[in-house]
């Protein structure tokens, strides 16, 4: 357990450090090491000799695989310092092989024939002799350099392999009785043995002389450390309460959390006055000094644990509160987490003072089994608490979430391991129990400390918006919820295990890129390709805004003109920006031409509709059928041209509904555009007169009517049409052309109110359908005596003659008696 323990404190150690300090002093000790690494960089070649018999002695110590894992890892570290070197040493001469293949490329390919002048094939062999000069280094360092990624790679398999086998190896069971003196035994020797060193110090004169003299100074540390101890939680405590008390606003939640914070710092940095104090008498000897730095990190692991337990279980109800739990398993949860706590502290403290004093393998089982034991019952709770918690959220919400299920999961996860490692140890595997559970332990401290800092990010982001209620939900605190999540990445990795070396060596593969072809893509490249192309398309933006707002509108070009210049400098910058950002990246496009050769056949096929869509879109910009702003009839679909893109362009219709329509529809398809050019535009509206009426009259009545209106051109001049002799009526129409077609349904309803008006002046009569019902069964008006005779004369066979209807049977609709009037006629109005 100590290695993943201090690996963790270690990793937040870096983190901490780096962002008081800014990562200067980092870069500058960096900056420093690469130079060391280098050995001067270009102006010194490595010293490939001794390489030969680093590589030789490291080559016999992986073949042998008998040393020891400190030897291993200093062997590593040179190792690691020779492929640094190497890979510095590959980009030598770069920039004079580079002006030498140019030279080479000017000069073109040697003719097939070999009819090439004597003094061109000169300079070519010249040119080639002294790139393979220049390249010689170059060459050799990748060799050298392949060589110790290798011999680094075989270091490493066998330092996991022993691990595998430490984790797997069957030692001493604890249960056993047998093994229980052993473990007493030992914690008895090693408090022996730190009394009798303390007592061996005391006994010079000098020491105590001076252990006498830093008396008072290490009584005042005493006082303070105690009282920082016994009082600053409290304090702390109280504080927080104390600004959550009226309301839990952004701020006063921001204010509360970061006075919250001094419930473990000031009580750890009591404990650090108390060991001050401890060491100013200079009675510290060397376990001594091991079991108070261990003491230390033991009691920082316990009062961040009790920490992130009020935390994740608050005393009080919160208006989010992490968990969905009542109060008593709240504070069941508080006491869960605070003695895990304890017991992880307590088990890294007597698993380093195994280490220290030198205890058997047989009474370090035994010492540290009840530690194991405790710790899995406590986290068997904990799981059990979190299952309560999904239980109450699906209860409160109706569904179960997916942060729920995975809730689920880690609780089931828990208890699973809760159960697991007692019986492991038990058996004798207490390597294996410890590392699956006391990592677990640090795994969900992690995860409470993610789930802490998540909601300081929501609240801070809920301080500067002033958007509390949608600030969890807001992208912003999701994506930087995000970035935390991959910062712990290399946390969790360090306490299941991974050394500090594997993550170095992940971020030098990663650094170094990959390999495609004679091109190595690398985050530098993609940063370098991301900066370059946001820089073009921002030149690109500038450029479009200022021929969009200051140049185009000066000109005589129509808006569509423009729309579409301004378009097309938009797709040609976009394209020169990818162009020269994939340039500047050093990335070599003649490598893909092959496969992009290939893909070229698929995606003729499988993408030809949106080729043709694009290549559409391109006729339309250039060509201008339709330009923004157009009324326009394609598809059946009337509409305004709101946006021509490359793939599609987007219509207005009247509706306010937007129709997005393929550009190849308006290149293959029928496109009838009302506003081409000009608005000028066509009315017609139709009127129907009744017969008799006379027509000349009519036709002047339309005329003046037409040639009144305001929007009405004189040129070509309105007219009349006397259509055709309808159903019902006499049937004409106005023809006028608009000086702006856009208002021609405005233009129709004025003339037509115009025309009711002026006909009702003229008493001419517009007529509308008229129709004459005849009722084959006439007795159904007359009532049930006249229907019984008639139902009678049916049964004799007996039709009475045409002259001898019933008079209700020849009645026309406006004879109908109406229900509603009484049984009176309508008055013959036709209605």
């Amino acid at each position: 357990m100590t290695g993943p323990l201090r690996r963790s404190l270690a990793a937040f150690a870096i983190v901490a450090l780096a962002a008081l300090f800014g990562g200067a002093g980092t870069q500058g000790a960096f900056a420093q090491e690469q130079a060391e690494i280098s050995g001067q960089s270009e102006n010194s070649a490595p010293d490939y000799d001794a390489w030969e018999r680093t590589a030789a002695r490291a080559e016999e110590v992986i073949e042998e695989a008998q040393a020891s894992i400190p030897a291993l890892e200093d062997l590593r570290e040179e190792l690691t310092r020779w492929r640094e070197r190497f890979q510095v040493a590959q980009n030598v001469n770069a920039s004079t092989i580079a002006t030498v293949q140019r030279q080479l490329d000017a000069l073109g390919p040697a003719p097939e024939g070999g009819q090439e002048s004597a003094e061109i094939a000169a300079q070519r062999d010249e040119l080639n002799a002294r790139l393979a000069n220049l390249q010689a280094p170059a060459k050799r360092a990748e060799l050298a350099h392949s060589r110790a990624d290798g011999l680094v790679k075989g270091i490493d398999q066998i330092m996991r392999d022993r691990q595998t086998e430490k984790l797997l190896d069957l030692g001493p069971s604890p249960a056993n009785p047998v093994h229980w003196r052993a473990g007493v035994s030992a914690l008895i020797e090693a408090a022996d043995g730190v009394h009798s060193e303390t007592l061996a110090i005391w006994s010079s004169p000098t020491q105590r002389e001076e252990a006498l003299a830093a008396l008072p100074v290490s009584a005042i540390l005493v006082v303070v450390g105690a009282i920082l101890v016994a009082r600053g939680r409290k304090w702390s405590r109280r504080l927080t309460r104390r600004i959550l008390r009226d309301r839990e606003s952004a701020g006063r939640w921001i204010a509360g959390f970061m006075v919250s914070l001094g419930s473990f710092v000031l009580p750890f940095v009591g404990l650090m006055f108390l060991a001050g104090a401890v060491y100013m008498t200079g009675l510290v000897g060397t376990r001594m000094d091991r079991v108070f730095e261990t003491a230390l990190e033991a009691a920082l692991v316990f009062l961040v644990a009790r920490w992130l337990a009020t935390q994740i279980f608050p005393t009080d109800d919160m208006r989010a509160p992490p968990l969905s739990l009542e109060g008593d398993a709240r504070r069941a949860g508080r006491w869960y987490g605070a003695l895990l706590g304890l017991a992880m502290g307590l088990h890294h403290f007597l698993d380093s003072m195994g280490e220290t004093f030198g205890w058997s393998e047989a009474a370090g089982n035994v010492i540290l089994f009840p530690l194991v034991v405790v710790a899995a019952l406590l986290l068997w709770r904990l799981g059990r608490l979190l299952l309560l918690h999904t239980a109450e959220s699906a209860e409160d919400t109706g569904e179960e979430t997916y942060r729920a299920r995975m809730t689920r999961l880690l609780a089931r996860t828990l208890v699973a391991l809760a159960v697991a490692a007692p019986v492991l140890a038990a058996v004798g595997y207490v390597g294996l129990s410890t590392f699956l559970l006391f990592p677990s332990v640090l795994s969900l401290m992690v995860l409470a400390a993610l789930v802490v800092l998540q909601r300081v990010v929501v609240e801070l982001y809920a301080l500067l918006s002033g958007n509390r209620e949608g600030a969890a939900d807001s992208l912003i605190p999701v994506l930087v919820g995000f970035v935390l999540v991959l910062l712990s990445v290399p946390v969790f990795a360090l306490i299941w295990g991974a050394r500090v070396t594997d993550l170095t060596e992940l971020w030098t593969q990663f650094v170094e890129g990959i390999t495609i072809g004679n091109t190595r893509i690398s985050p530098t490249i993609f940063l370098t390709l991301a900066i370059v192309f946001v820089i073009g398309l921002v030149a690109t933006r500038l450029l479009q805004g200022a021929l969009k707002n200051s140049v185009l509108p000066k000109t005589k070009i129509d808006p569509g003109g423009r729309n579409a210049i301004v378009s097309g400098v938009g797709y040609i910058g976009i394209f020169l920006a990818a162009l020269i950002a994939i340039t500047s990246a050093g990335i070599d496009l003649s490598s893909l031409a092959i496969v992009a050769g290939a893909l070229s056949v698929g995606i003729g096929f499988g993408l030809q509709n949106i080729v043709s869509n694009f290549v559409s879109g391109i006729i339309l910009l250039i060509e201008r059928p339709i330009s923004e702003g157009d009324w326009i009839e394609v598809g059946g679909q009337h509409g305004t041209v709101r946006d021509i893109s490359v793939r599609s362009t987007r219509i207005e219709t009247f509706d306010r509904t937007d129709v997005i329509v393929p550009n190849a529809d308006f290149v293959s398809g029928t496109v009838t555009n009302y506003t081409r050019g000009n608005t000028v535009g066509r009315v017609i509206v139709s009127v129907g007169v009744a017969y008799g009426t006379d027509t000349r009259r009519v036709e002047e009545i339309l005329l003046d009517i037409a040639k009144a209106h305001p929007l009405v051109l004189m040129n070509p001049a309105p007219y009349v049409v006397f259509q055709k002799f309808g159903a019902s009526s006499l049937d004409f129409e106005i023809r006028a052309i608009l000086r702006d077609v856009n208002f021609v349904l405005n233009v129709k309803s004025d003339m037509n109110h115009e025309i009711a008006r002026r006909f009702a002046e003229e008493g001419i009569e517009i007529p509308f359908t008229q129709q004459d019902i005849w009722l084959r069964n006439p007795e159904v008006l007359t009532g049930a005596a006249a229907a019984k005779d008639m139902d009678d004369t049916a049964e004799q066979g007996v039709r009475p003659p045409d002259d001898e209807t019933p008079a209700a049977a020849h009645m026309t609709r406006d004879d109908i008696p109406d229900a509603e009037d009484g049984g009176e006629p309508d008055g013959g109005d036709g209605r």
